[in-house]
């Protein structure tokens, strides 16, 4: 339990500008009585590559933060880095919250957590018997890990590198069981949507610096449920076109308000209260209901 009076807390990564993160945390900060200041590190701004988390984490430390908060594209990238790994951060290979302590750097992740509550509430009684997981990321790996938590029977991973599907699935088969997890190369995406009870989309496509797509319009049928990792927009182009087309849809807004609900108890150790931070998002999110 952290018991001092005020905190420095930053974001990592790449194209964060438009990131609600910092106001989300002040807020909830300020409603707690407690200072609390967020920075945003954006690799793109400092003219830094991925490559530099080691670097930047090491300025972190020496400038007196208390924690980072970590996202795209370094959340796999700064594990080597850090002294100490929850046992979620082991698993997943992935961290997206890094509390620094003394003269220690201990890496979690909130992002597996964050899904699984906010699948929980929005999709409560939605079929997981199959899934297709397009993305095998730091964000892919976090979901895969709460969908397989959750219940989910099968799990076939798609990635544009066919080779970090097929990572990312032995490594999922080793804690959850052999027959529970299929690597499926890019191109039998029709197929495996066919087969799906749900997909989760779990790439960087749909955020505004990479707008799109990432499946065909038409493979998208009323019976399948659809959530997305992406937040920024909130309404992406699957989640539109999704809704349009009959599916039951998650938005992404779930998944960032609990991870960061969750980094905050660990920056803190205070307990934030979640619903406010669900009502801050919406608010900041300009007033578009969160799905969770």
């Amino acid at each position: 339990m952290r018991t001092q009076d005020s905190y420095l807390i930053g974001l990592v990564g790449s194209g964060i500008g438009p990131s609600l993160s910092p106001p989300l945390h002040e807020r909830e900060a300020d409603e707690l009585g407690i200072r609390y200041l967020y920075r945003r590190w954006d690799l793109d701004v400092l003219g830094r590559p991925a490559e530099s988390i080691g670097d930047l984490l090491a300025v972190a430390r020496t400038a007196g933060y208390d924690g980072l908060n970590i996202t795209h594209p370094c959340k796999q990238l700064v594990v080597e880095h850090l002294d100490e790994l929850s046992p979620d951060a082991v698993a997943l290979g992935a961290v997206n919250t890094v509390v620094l302590a003394g003269c220690r750097a201990i890496g979690h992740n909130t992002d597996w957590s964050g899904f699984a509550r906010s699948f929980s509430r929005g999709l409560p009684d939605a079929a997981v018997d199959r899934v297709v997981l397009l993305g095998a990321g730091g964000a892919g790996s976090a979901v895969a890990h709460a969908l397989l938590t959750l219940g989910t029977g099968v799990l076939r991973v798609l990635d544009a590198a066919p080779g970090r599907a097929e990572r990312l699935a032995t490594s999922l088969r080793e804690r959850f069981g052999a027959g529970r997890v299929e690597a499926v190369r890019p191109e039998s995406v029709a197929a495996a949507l066919a087969w799906a009870d749900g997909l989760v989309h779990a790439t960087p496509t749909g955020m505004a610096a990479h707008p799109g797509m990432p499946v065909p319009a038409e493979l998208l049928r009323p019976e399948l449920w659809v959530a997305d990792v992406v937040y920024r927009p909130l309404e992406t182009e699957l989640v539109r076109t999704a809704r349009a087309r009959g599916c039951r849809v998650l938005d992404g807004g779930g998944m960032a308000v609990f991870q960061a609900a969750d980094a905050f108890r660990l920056f803190t150790g205070v307990e934030p209260d979640a619903d406010r931070m669900l009502r801050h998002f919406t608010e900041l999110a300009g007033g578009v209901h969160v799905h969770s």
